[in-house]
Order: structure tokens, then sequence, then C-alpha cells
């Protein structure tokens, strides 16, 4: 595994009590970032029965139990913290996954990875001043972004401006391998537009 996660040993017992009360024999763990590298990431731990983990899943063996990872989640993960904290009230278990809003991605992370990258860190600030966001809807098959605004952004009069010569301009150039964008808002809705 090239990436740095720690999963405590009080971690780790905590979770290995937990799998010993379930009744389905060879119960691991699944860790795994739903909507990874956006604002609205969260670091997931599951049971994983025998047959549910993935054939491209990092399978990480501890004393005392089987964590699969899986891949996409894997660069989201990086220097991640799985804790377990003893209190009066029986305790509490914790994941820091510092990454998993913040990718560290490169020109061979998958497209969608790239592209939240650059809506997040470069693209978001400057809608932040309006309000407004954007994110990443779908990636289609040929290549084509589909975004949808929110925030001041949404129903605003200069989205079309915003979207032409700030957004599909910033994406096209930085990422070659795109085809097109494509704004699937709903630019009816201009209750917090920020130019109505």
């Amino acid at each position: 595994m090239d990436i740095q996660l720690n999963i405590t040993e009080s971690a780790e017992a905590y979770l290995a009590g937990l799998l010993s009360k379930q009744t389905t024999p060879g119960m691991s763990v699944r860790m795994f970032v739903t909507q990874p590298g956006t604002k609205y990431a969260e670091t997931c731990l599951a049971y994983c029965k025998p047959g549910e983990e993935k054939e491209d899943d990092e399978v990480v063996q501890m004393s005392q139990l089987l964590v699969h990872l899986e891949k996409n989640s894997l660069p989201y993960l990086d220097e991640a913290e799985v804790d377990y904290a003893q209190d009066r009230m029986g305790g509490q278990l914790t994941i820091k996954a510092p990454n998993a809003k913040m990718p560290k991605v490169n020109n061979d992370s998958p497209l969608s990875e790239q592209l939240n990258y650059i809506l997040f860190t470069e693209i978001n600030p400057g809608l932040a001043s309006h309000g407004g966001e954007v994110s990443l809807e779908q990636l289609t098959e040929d290549n084509v972004a589909v975004l949808k605004f929110g925030g001041g952004c949404q129903g605003c009069s200069a989205v079309d401006l915003t979207l032409k010569d700030g957004v599909e301009k910033t994406l096209l150039e930085r990422l070659p391998q795109l085809k097109g964008v494509r704004d699937v808002t709903d630019h009816t809705v201009t209750d917090n537009a920020y130019y109505q």
C-alpha cells in the first residue's frame, strides 16, 4: 500500500469486537470516501460480507481484522487515521482524513478527479466571492463535463459569461482530454442570484 493509513490499536480492537458480534462468518471492514475531492466528501467504514469486496480493493491484513480499501478512494485516504477513544458514555470512533476533500491528483488520475480538483481549488474560490459554486454532476462517456451551479450562480444573469469565459475556458485549457462543458442548472430559480 503506497498510502499512509493509521488504524490505531484501540480502533482495531473496537472494530474487531463489532465484527465478532455479527452473525455472518468472515466479515471484514471496507473503507471508502463518498464524493471524494469535493467539500461534500465523507469517509466511511462499513461492514463487508464475504463476496461484497471488490476485485481491485487494496487489502490490509491487521492482527485482529481485515480491511478493504476502495481503489478509487486510495488517494483520499492517504494520511487518514481511525481512532477509538473510550469515554464515560462508552466511546467514540473517529475518522480523520485530511485529503478526502482535497485530493492529491496528477495527470494519471481519472479525469473526473482532475476536474473536481480544478473546480474545488481554482474555480469555486473565485465564485465564492459572489456566494456561488459549481460542481461536477456527471462526466459523460465522450468526456463532456456536466456541471451544476449553486448559490449566487443559480439564476444569475451573468452565468453564461461565467460558464463560457471562466469555467469552460479554464477546464478546456487545463484538461485537453475534455471535449466540452454543459450546464444542467435550473436558472429559473433566482432567489439567491448575484445578478438578477
